[in-house]
């Protein structure tokens, strides 16, 4: 009798999980990237700015330590204004810590004078609340 209730206890909460559908952590990190690369492709550095944390510190190729959203606003307006658009983020890996994700991935985009810049970015991610994912850290070359 208790393995009968125990199988049917495992059917159960089998089924039951079955229904649910968890997103993974790749598939994460690729909606982070489209929203990043929505804002910054609308030129609006307050909007792009929303996507970094509180406490987010961002390492641009000048070695300059910049921290929270309003000094990556900062940092991101001038580009804006000198007609950089066209971001793109392409995934290479995704390592999954739980509440924080770490990515690199290749990113491009067009210079103001339509140049073709590009690079590599290194990305740590705080998962939010709800559910949504926030960067704590953010490299490029």
């Amino acid at each position: 009798m208790v393995s009968f209730r125990l199988l049917l206890t495992a059917t159960t909460l089998s089924l039951g999980l079955s229904s649910v559908t968890l997103a993974a952590p790749e598939d994460d990190v690729k909606a982070a990237y489209e929203q990043w690369n929505a804002d910054f492709n609308s030129g609006d550095a307050e909007k792009l700015a929303s996507n970094y944390s509180e406490d987010a510190i961002f390492l641009p190729p000048s070695h300059a330590v910049i921290e929270g959203p309003q000094g990556v606003q900062e940092f991101f307006a001038p580009l804006f204004e000198n007609g950089v658009t066209g971001h793109t983020l392409e995934v290479i890996k995704v390592i999954d810590h739980g509440d924080e994700i770490t990515a690199a991935a290749r990113w491009s985009a067009k210079g103001g004078d339509g140049s073709d810049i590009g690079g590599i970015g290194t990305h740590v991610f705080q998962r939010q609340d709800d559910g949504s994912l926030k960067l704590a850290l953010h490299t490029f070359n």
